[in-house]
């Protein structure tokens, strides 16, 4: 290619970079064609219990970062907005999450020291590095890739996700403390401990019953309420009158039990008070250290940026296959990336896809992007009008709630399909599943990819070498009695399947066997059925036949089809082997190895020849 090609290319490409970005569009607009009262009002209602949800797990995770919540908070108000802007899924909310947290805490506390750049700072310079990460392999539809993982892995990390939401939530249920960041062995042992020698607070526990309690009557009498919203704000105001008549309660009780001990219920505010607060545009401050923060901290915002699409994917398309709405995976991908964009802007942390809330603003009727927009507006309207009132949620009401989520996200009907389906799927589902448990959430969905890639090379990588011969009508037919070989000069291999890199040694192993009986002097493969050539079957070819050639034998390839061509005169395969000992495929499937059987005996310098067919079959 000269330069003015290369210049004219280069041209092209940047040019259809630019329409694509031209292009970017906000899916939430083409909702409004169809958008009606009764859709508001379930999105309305969808966002009012999200944002009951988000607001405590903020503060959660601010916790795990050591960072204020304020800035913990701005990333659910500003990167939901936005991302829901870009999302094409109607349930997919945006925001900080626990694995994203522990990353992010993990990267500020190794380098944040050692660059003298404050721990805020970095976390805001890693969420803008994210978000332009993600957006850019939007562009280059990086997010096709998630077609490739496999339904299996995403049913267990979502199982997986659900149990340790369950689990992490069973100590506030039950009335103690844990530190933060237990795993989840960890959190099932302790709480069954606690249970054993009696050191639960009733008064937590019958907080959380009393909250499923509320869930299940509203859900039986009347299950067009939201049920979740209607739970919570009841509990808060059981909570609130509690708290108000607690010293009196406790004063009568202690006269007549005067060692009895009365512990207050733990409510959200005991977790941290929020204030209000008001998202800031605030930019990007770059200095000499920024720049040297960049050079270390790329890898990681790298490896965040692909573990924010698996979780994408993963949520989408489990709530795609419950709800039926078509997922584009590229434009989730750069809405998560708009989003990380916009909370670096803002000086908030970096985000991801939130399986909790996702599976809480599908589990409450939104139909729309609508609803995440909603609950940003009503986050910030709580904190900054009604945040007394939230303080008072009991956090064993809030923990009943998850708890309720995290048994919704076990979806049986797909863990009974992925375990009954093939061997295969049950290895993928149970590796998956033990490892989202026992030890990191991005660990789990490497491990699961990778033994569901392994898996499926294994499959595909022993082609079918079946058994043919010409009957008395000269057509191919199954050669069922070995014993009829009458002539072993000639030896036909018709060869099916793929015979890409994984396929390629094992292909020609098995054919290099039947060439150590040196009475066959001509092979002929027959590849009308064989698929996806490389440059590793092309060289493993190539091999076969300077085998054969220096033992004084020849190699005839049939049947070959214009993909299998293409391959062999790029390789140059075609000129080793000879253009006259290649046979294209044709109309009728047996001509070419017609065509080839009598080259076949211009070799053998005979005018008869029986045919000897190679067959292996392989085991089931």
């Amino acid at each position: 290619m000269d330069a003015p090609d290369a210049v004219r290319e280069t041209l092209a490409d940047a040019h259809a970079m630019g329409a694509k970005i031209l292009k970017l569009r906000l899916p939430f607009v083409a909702e409004l064609r169809t958008y009606s009262k009764a859709r508001f009002r379930r999105d309305l209602v969808a966002g009012a219990t999200l944002t009951l949800v988000s607001i405590p797990q903020a503060v959660g995770f601010a916790l795990i970062m050591n960072l204020p919540p304020q800035v913990v908070i701005v990333s659910v108000i500003i990167g939901g907005f936005v991302g829901a802007l870009f999302f094409s899924s109607h349930h997919h909310v945006f925001g900080p999450t626990s694995s994203i947290s522990i990353i992010t805490a993990a990267t500020v506390a190794a380098h944040s020291a050692a660059l003298g750049i404050p721990p805020l700072r970095l976390a805001v310079l890693l969420a803008f590095l994210i978000g332009v990460i993600q957006v850019a392999a939007g562009l280059v539809n990086f997010g096709e890739l998630t077609k490739f993982i496999s339904r299996s892995v995403i049913v267990a990390y979502s199982t997986g996700i659900g149990l340790i939401l369950v689990a992490s939530q069973l100590h506030n249920l039950l009335g103690f403390e844990v530190e933060a960041g237990r795993s989840f062995g960890l959190n099932i042992w302790e709480a069954v401990a606690c249970g054993v020698e009696g050191a639960t607070s009733i008064w937590a526990l019958g907080a959380g019953l009393l909250t499923l309690v509320i869930f299940w009557v509203v859900r039986r009498f009347h299950p067009t309420w939201p049920e979740s919203l209607i739970g919570l704000a009841l509990m808060g105001i059981l909570a609130r009158a509690w708290t108000f008549f607690f010293p009196q309660i406790y004063a009568a009780l202690h006269h007549f039990f005067p060692n009895l001990q009365i512990h207050p219920l733990i409510l959200i505010q005991d977790q941290g008070a929020l204030r209000a607060i008001l998202p800031v545009f605030a930019g990007l401050h770059w200095t000499g250290g920024e720049f040297e923060a960049v050079k270390e901290i790329f890898t990681t915002a790298v490896a965040i940026s692909i573990l924010g699409m698996l979780e994408a994917a993963a949520i989408t398309k489990g709530l795609a296959a419950r709800s039926g709405q078509k997922i584009e995976a590229n434009q989730e991908l750069v809405g998560m990336g708009a989003a990380n964009i916009a909370c670096g802007l803002f000086g908030a942390v970096p985000g991801s896809s939130s399986f909790a809330r996702s599976a809480v603003n599908f589990q409450s009727g939104a139909s729309s992007q609508l609803s995440s927009m909603l609950s940003s507006v009503l986050v910030l309207a709580v904190l900054l009008f009604v945040t007394p009132v939230f303080n008072y949620i009991p956090v064993a009401a809030l923990a009943a709630h998850l708890i309720r989520v995290g048994i919704k996200m076990l979806n049986w009907h797909q863990i009974r399909i992925c375990c009954r389906s093939t061997r295969s799927d049950v290895a993928v589902f149970s590796i998956t599943l033990v490892a989202a448990l026992f030890l990191k959430l991005d660990t789990a969905i490497y491990m699961g990819i990778g033994v569901a890639v392994a898996l499926f090379l294994q499959k595909t990588s022993t082609p079918l070498l079946e058994e043919y011969t010409f009957n008395e009508r000269g057509n191919l037919t199954a050669l069922t009695d070995p014993a009829n070989r009458a002539h072993p000069f000639i030896s036909i291999i018709h060869v099916e399947g793929d015979l890409y890199f994984g396929a390629a040694d094992v292909f020609v192993e098995q054919v290099r066997v039947q060439a150590e009986d040196r009475k066959i002097e001509v092979f002929i493969l027959r590849m009308k059925n064989a698929r996806h050539l490389d440059a590793s079957t092309a060289m493993a070819l190539e091999g076969l036949h300077d085998y054969l050639q220096a033992t004084g034998r020849h190699l005839l390839i049939s049947g070959v089809t214009g993909d299998v061509e293409r391959v062999l005169r790029n390789s140059g395969l075609l000129e080793v082997i000879g253009e006259q000992n290649v046979f294209p495929a044709e109309a009728n499937p047996t001509i070419s190895t017609k065509r080839a059987l009598e080259r076949a005996t211009e070799l053998l310098h005979t005018k008869d020849a029986d045919v000897r067919i190679f067959y292996d079959r392989p085991q089931r």
